[in-house]
């Protein structure tokens, strides 16, 4: 494929600048496939510029003009699962010229986003909830008399997996009176291939159309596909209750608007099965066997390589290598994921150890659980999460896990401040929702050493579930502590006994910095590392009854977290020393860079000095009395 100039790119971007649905409803069909070739140039213009999700959304550029050509956003609804394949809808609906800023503080969202567009109803960028908002819609049209808007959900055939989605299928096609319809965007994967029974379902039926269509080796994409004849098989959408169109070539414009025309018509439930290419129109995300460049960095767009490599391994790279090492030298440790084996870390275990990785789609439930099950049966599991991503199985981890006092190790990435993907992947809450249960014991490394020092730990641990969590970033520079008191390191200690900053994870280098500064000012400081986290550590609570203030600091909300946990513990123990909380503040935070968002939370070098300043200021008298 040839790179766009930059005067086409500008050409481009002028006539998308000036796309709209009603506009693109008036287009003759020639004009069409001019429009998709300057949308497939586009993103891949800007995406390559800013980073953000190219391969799902260069997949998806002739479905979503044939939804926005056959239904009338917003009065119809279009929703989209997972929402990072919405990139062209916000192109049809007049966001273009806001793509320099994607995923930016202040620009686009990565995601459908209410406050962007009235095209846009669900903030959705956690997997397989879309058709249960769609029935929702659906109830709400039906009973507020509105049933000439079309209900439209596209779902992913990884999403498909998910247990929500089941779920939502049960409800749709037992009401035939309340015609939602499902486009079912068939790519054969997630981040990953799509794996279980379903994606050999829907193989099943790709692989009969195409029989039956005598296009034995022809893709389907090439074949200038239509909507039938129906496969020899009847599809499990048919058995629960809806109507089945497809499978149907994604990227043949008329034959999409064909089934989607035919879906609207019928005024009953229908799956209409489309099926496309991740990263269609450009050869390096083809090229892209691991992942079709689901979700890049910034790229030189000529080449598909990083524009900038960090020479530091990331934390999800030393978990990966040490993860690995560790399964050599414990034949009972097995790995989970929920359809992410790259991004968490897994797809090297995965390699090493086949017999011993579990990749069980996007269900995080199912994952839990059946990691119970595994513990029960005598392995030790290592269940492996984005951090936002824990709610979704909290009460797996509860009540599958939990309560049976079972080993299964959960390692959370993407904890703290994740940056550009914004609210919904920020993994803000996993310490206030681990902290709640019952002898989960929870660590957060502050550099790459001690990732694989306590990771090590979790895995032979044997009374009841562990947790590590670490955050998307290059790992921390390696910080030796100066001593351990009990389980807890020392890493700073200015000799006076006034300030005990404990830093969990990654924020005690900062910590350090700030101590050295407030050394300066003749404030003497400690600095510790609690190691393991929670429950908290009565070698912790012994340290902070010896100090005058106590400031704790993290990146999960201040509700519920680990400072919360060590007041509690402090006051417990009967020690008259107030305790100070810097965290995230309990409101959902907006994308953005990873560091500026740590700023405007206080959890800098220079917010935490200026914190213990004025704590200390606000706590004269306990200071004079200690």
């Amino acid at each position: 494929m040839s790179v766009p100039t930059t005067d086409r790119s500008t050409e481009c971007s002028l006539i998308l600048d000036a796309v709209s649905p009603k506009a693109l409803r008036a287009l003759p069909e020639e004009a069409l496939m001019d429009v998709a070739a300057q949308i497939r140039a586009f993103l891949i213009e800007k995406v390559t510029g800013t980073g953000g999700h190219l391969g799902p959304n260069l997949g998806v550029v002739e479905l979503t003009l044939a939804l926005h050509r056959v239904f009338d956003s917003p009065h119809d609804t279009l929703l989209f699962d997972t929402g990072h394949q919405a990139y062209v809808h916000k192109i049809l609906t007049g966001r273009a010229v806001g793509f320099d800023q994607l995923r930016q503080a202040g620009g686009l969202s990565g995601y459908p986003c209410r406050a962007e567009s009235e095209h846009d109803h669900f903030e959705n960028s956690h997997a397989s909830t879309a058709l249960a908002h769609a029935d929702g819609l659906a109830k709400a049209r039906q009973l507020t008399g509105e049933q000439d808007r079309a209900v439209v959900a596209v779902i992913g055939d990884g999403a498909m997996t998910g247990g929500m989605a089941f779920e939502a299928l049960n409800n749709l096609g037992s009401a035939p009176d309340r015609p939602v319809i499902v486009v079912l965007n068939d790519n054969e994967r997630s981040y990953a291939p799509t794996i279980g029974a379903l994606a050999n379902h829907l193989q099943q039926l790709r692989t009969e159309t195409l029989n039956n269509l005598d296009w034995p080796t022809a893709p389907l994409q090439d074949s200038h596909g239509v909507i039938g004849p129906l496969p020899a098989t009847r599809s499990l959408f048919e058995f629960l209750g809806f109507a089945y169109l497809g499978p149907v070539d994604g990227h043949h414009l008329p034959s999409v608007e064909e089934a989607l025309n035919t879906a609207r018509d019928m005024r009953l439930p229908v799956v209409v099965h489309v099926v496309t290419v991740k990263g269609k129109g450009y050869p390096p995300a083809l090229a892209d066997q691991a992942e079709c460049m689901h979700a890049v960095g910034p790229l030189n767009p000529a080449t598909g390589t990083p524009r900038a490599k960090s020479s530091k391994p990331s934390w999800t790279h030393v978990f990966a290598e040490e993860l690995c090492e560790l399964g050599v030298r414990h034949e009972k440790l097995v790995a989970i994921t929920a359809a992410m084996p790259g991004p968490t870390g897994l797809a090297r275990f995965a390699e090493c150890f086949p017999d011993r990785f579990f990749d069980v789609g996007i269900a995080e439930q199912h994952a839990v659980a059946s990691a119970a099950g595994l513990a029960m049966g005598g392995l030790h599991p290592v269940v492996a999460l984005y951090a936002t991503f824990l709610g979704r199985c909290f009460d797996q981890v509860l009540m599958d896990v939990a309560l049976h006092q079972l080993p299964v190790t959960f390692v959370l990435d993407r904890a703290g401040i994740t940056g550009p993907d914004g609210p919904s992947h920020h993994g803000m809450w996993d310490l206030t929702l681990l902290g709640a249960v019952p002898g989960m014991r929870v660590a957060a490394p502050r550099d790459a050493a001690r990732l694989r020092d306590l990771l090590a730990e979790a895995v032979t641990h044997t009374g009841g579930p562990t947790a590590l969590r670490f955050p998307k970033a290059t790992a921390s520079d390696h910080i030796e502590a100066m001593d351990r008191q009990g389980n807890v390191d020392i890493l700073y200690a200015s000799g006076i006994r006034d300030v005990l900053l404990v830093a969990i994870g990654p924020l005690a280098a900062p910590a350090v910095e700030a101590a050295s500064c407030l050394a300066k000012q003749g404030i003497g400081v400690t600095v510790t590392d609690p190691r393991w986290v929670l429950p908290v550590s009565p070698d912790l609570t012994r340290l902070a009854a010896r100090h005058r203030l106590v400031v704790t600091l993290e990146d999960n909300i201040q509700a519920g977290g680990a400072g919360t946990a060590i007041a509690r513990a402090v006051t417990d123990t009967r020690a008259h020393v107030p305790v100070h909380v810097i965290g995230l503040p309990g409101r959902f935070l907006p994308h953005g860079t990873r560091n500026d968002l740590l700023t405007a939370a206080g959890l800098t070098p220079s917010g935490i000095v200026q914190t213990v300043l004025h704590a200390r200021a606000d706590h004269p008298h306990q200071l004079q009395e200690a």
